[in-house]
């Protein structure tokens, strides 16, 4: 049940929302008067569309699961997450409708179109009125487009019958197509490579196994992406849209109470991280959130933080004196905010206004440095004041983003963050 904290949390988030929207906008409306060229007028649009993207029109992320039964996309669901959300089906058919599944968590919510198994050799245990198992997916996705399809067949199934699974993956596609005119990039997994000769050999810790029987496991996993990247490539429907291919494992045991028993998942991280990079950037920050890889928040972090210092020194260019200060502060705060929620932090503009005061960052010296800069330089190139603004004001971003994300992500002391400030104002 939902605390007061909770509601207290969304409010503030909610306002903190509305006041970031407001302050991009009158942005948009400054950079109207910017004495530059077009390409640069572009340029610093698609900077504000991103931090617009990623800051104000966050989702969830939706994910499509497609391949026969027992291929693992029950199991891939609890590999994604660390934690038993889905139940897994060991003798029968176990998801037996697809439907789009919601796992959420105070981080964030992911959307997972979990499917009926192709080729199912039983009735699943739950059913759907569709006809087969492609309808029950079909039905499904005409109510949403997934971002990515991951498409899963078990490893030592890799040469058995997959061209059904493949056709019906086309016919997935056409359907996308036809209703929501996008066709997703689709990542192909190889699973239950635990179970390829040398059995017993775990990849997941081939440190403490012996060095050939790593060899030859690694061995029979290249031959078997191999041979399903080769089968894909057969079809070009298919081909165009293959980002990635890969074999892994996702075998994980949980006990009655949901406790972990065991866990032999291998090259999960490489699967979230491609899933990261083929995600729309509007999902992006909530998977990062969930996913809580550092590299994945740190990517993140660093191109808001490019993207927000680019659009502060277009802002600082403008030759009308002190109206850059105020905006320019509110998307420093925006930042900060923002690099914050990535971490997992609720979104809160006081916070990031009480961290971006803690760095001693002072609008009136901000002010005097600005001004002083362009006075001199007006002596020496004239016109160029508005250049040495620009060029201060894209510096004193990108130490903020700095000092936020050794903060916010790396759990730096506020001394630390105050040393990655002025380190990085030095570089």
């Amino acid at each position: 049940m939902p605390s007061a904290d909770d509601g207290d949390h969304d409010n503030e988030e909610a306002k903190t929302l509305r006041i970031m929207a407001d302050n991009i906008r009158r942005i948009e409306e400054l950079l109207r008067y910017l004495p530059l060229g077009d390409s640069t007028v572009n340029d610093l649009k698609a900077k504000i569309g991103l931090l617009r993207t990623i800051v104000l029109e966050q989702r969830a992320p939706a994910l499509a699961l497609v391949g026969r039964r027992g291929a693992g996309k029950s199991s891939l669901v609890n590999a994604l997450f660390g934690e038993k959300m889905a139940e897994v089906g060991h003798v029968k058919s176990q998801t037996g409708r697809a439907s789009w599944f919601s796992h959420k968590t105070e981080r964030g919510t992911i959307e997972i179109l979990d499917t009926r198994g192709m080729q199912e050799g039983s009735t699943p245990e739950e059913v759907d009125n569709a006809r087969d198992a492609v309808s029950s997916i079909v039905a499904q996705l005409k109510k949403k487009a997934p971002d990515v399809i991951v498409f899963l067949i078990k490893a030592s199934e890799v040469d058995s019958a997959v061209d059904a699974d493949l056709e019906a993956l086309e016919r997935v596609y056409a359907e996308i197509e036809r209703e929501h005119r996008f066709r997703p990039p689709l990542v192909a997994l190889a699973t239950h490579c635990d179970v390829l000769e040398p059995k017993g050999t775990r990849l997941d810790r081939a440190e403490h196994e012996p060095p050939e029987d790593v060899e030859e496991k690694l061995f029979h996993v290249s031959r078997v992406e191999r041979h399903l990247e080769d089968k894909i490539k057969d079809r070009p429907k298919l081909v165009s849209h293959l980002v990635w291919t890969r074999g892994i494992s996702t075998y994980m045991s949980f006990k009655d109470g949901g406790a972990l028993r065991a866990d032999e998942r291998w090259r999960i991280g490489e699967l979230i991280t491609t899933l990261f990079k083929n995600l729309p950037d509007a999902g992006r920050g909530t998977f990062a959130r969930i996913a809580r890889v550092r590299g994945l928040q740190e990517e993140l972090a660093s191109n808001l933080t490019r993207a927000t210092a680019t659009i502060c020194a277009g802002v600082a260019a403008l030759p009308v004196p002190v109206a850059d200060l105020v905006p320019i502060t509110m998307l420093q705060v925006t930042l900060i905010a923002a690099i914050a929620w990535i971490a997992g932090r609720t979104l809160d503009r006081k916070a990031a206004a009480e961290f971006l005061g803690a760095m001693g960052v002072n609008v009136g010296a901000a002010f005097a440095l600005r001004e002083g800069a362009r006075a001199l330089i007006k002596f020496v190139f004239p016109g160029g004041g508005s250049m040495v603004s620009g060029g201060v004001a894209f510096a004193g971003t990108l130490a903020i983003g700095s000092a936020a994300q050794a903060y916010f992500l790396r759990n730096a002391s506020i001394e630390e963050a105050k040393k990655a400030y002025v380190d990085a104002s030095k570089r």
